[in-house]
């Protein structure tokens, strides 16, 4: 299995930033896409931003532009850098891999952080 945690979030005002991290305990020599996703309160979860193997990153439309993913394979962590934020951002963020990539081979396998709070006012 692999394990995933998060960390970084916490409170901001509108039009603040904050950065959220994910270490998650690979398999050596692998490289694991990452994706993040959030589920604001009283809703359903959402898709956020998504990094795969290669390092190509794409994000919905409610965030683009204003958050950067970006994943340091050594250290095993996937960061979401979140900048002018707004209330509508307010959610618990959880961290995701659908899989990885081994020795060009890449294998399914989903697992899921337990999540941080993210409060914006």
């Amino acid at each position: 299995d692999v394990q995933l945690v998060e960390s970084g979030g916490g409170s901001a005002q509108a039009g603040g930033s904050l950065t959220l991290s994910c270490e998650y305990s690979g398999y050596p020599g692998c490289i694991h896409a990452m994706a993040w996703y959030r589920q604001p309160p009283g809703k359903e979860r959402e898709f956020i931003s998504r990094i795969l193997v290669d390092g190509r990153t794409s994000y919905s439309d409610t965030v683009k532009g204003r958050f950067t993913m970006s994943r340091v394979n050594a250290a095993n962590t996937a960061y979401l850098r979140m900048a002018n934020l707004q209330p509508e951002d307010t959610a618990t963020y959880f961290c995701q891999t659908p899989g990885r990539q081994c020795d060009g081979r890449y294998r399914s396998a989903t697992y899921w952080g337990q999540g941080t709070q993210d409060t914006v006012s």
